[in-house]
């Protein structure tokens, strides 16, 4: 009996990583769901998946994720899917240096101390496939997004550059660029704003004014236009780790399409002016 294709997803107690989870369980794959909180692994283990809790933050948490997967698979792994991250929405000049070093750690950091255990294992195997997900914000930036943008296009980046040194290892390397997609997203990026920045600092602000109408906005869900469901992102994800070739960039929503074609044609002055008035019309 041929051995079923394996994937590592992070990120999994709700939205993309979850949807992504149950559809390629669907599709044959045998997944192993990560999350940032243990009670969230054991509920997935409680729908039947062999769940790990794996925080980007901790060291400890990683290497036993990835031992624990290894060891029922044999010591082999199809593809890694990292897709864990979170926003901190603020101002830069109101942005504490700890806040972003933490958001490099969950966003950023964690994922290259991942990424470099499940290498070796693709390159003994001659084969595998490591899928990011990015970001919108890793083509184009966005104002009061400054530490999120920042982890995107560190992230985009070093995608490409590990795409290019891995070239003719069998191991194909892709990013997802989502855009707006429904999910706890926005609601958690408020808890992290009162949790890094806080309501003293807001009040203090340049961008109180500001800030109270987009907080507002996050706590509702955020903006609506243009929004797909998580599934929209596990379709790309799904040829990403099962066509035979790759893509190196999957483009999901409307947004994403329009900004990584226009970001190419048009001056930086322009594209500014666009950023700035889509911004505002989220307010």
């Amino acid at each position: 009996m041929k051995d079923k294709r394996s994937i590592l997803i992070t990120g999994c107690s709700s939205g993309i990583g979850y949807s992504a989870a149950y559809i390629l369980r669907d599709r044959g794959w045998q997944v192993f769901p990560t999350c940032r909180k243990p009670e969230d692994a054991e509920r997935l283990r409680s729908e039947g998946f062999e769940a790990f809790h794996l925080d980007y933050c901790e060291t400890e948490s990683i290497q036993s994720a990835v031992e624990s997967v290894l060891a029922i698979t044999g010591g082999r792994l199809n593809a890694l899917f990292n897709n864990g991250a979170y926003g901190l929405p603020g101002a830069i000049e109101d942005l504490p240096t700890d806040a972003l070093r933490r958001q490099f750690e969950t966003n950023f950091f964690g994922w290259h101390e991942l990424t470099r255990l499940i290498i070796p294992v693709m390159r003994n195997q001659g084969h595998g496939r490591i899928v990011q997900c990015s970001s919108i914000l890793g083509l184009v930036a966005m104002d009061y997004r400054g530490a999120y943008n920042a982890t995107k296009f560190a992230l985009e980046g070093y995608t490409d550059t590990l795409r290019l040194e891995l070239h003719g290892s069998g191991i194909q390397v892709s990013l997802i660029e989502p855009g707006p997609i429904q999910s706890e997203f926005s609601k958690t990026a408020v808890k992290m704003f009162y949790e890094e920045i806080g309501e003293d600092t807001k009040n203090a602000s340049h961008f109180r004014e500001s800030y109270n109408r987009r907080l507002s906005m996050l706590a509702k869900g955020g903006t609506t236009k243009f929004k797909l469901q998580p599934d929209a992102v596990v379709s790309k994800l799904t040829h990403a780790i099962e066509a035979p070739k790759a893509k190196a960039r999957y483009y999901v929503t409307v947004p994403t399409h329009i900004m990584g074609t226009l970001r190419r044609i048009l001056p930086t002055s322009m594209i500014d002016m666009i950023l700035r008035r889509s911004a505002k019309s989220e307010e």
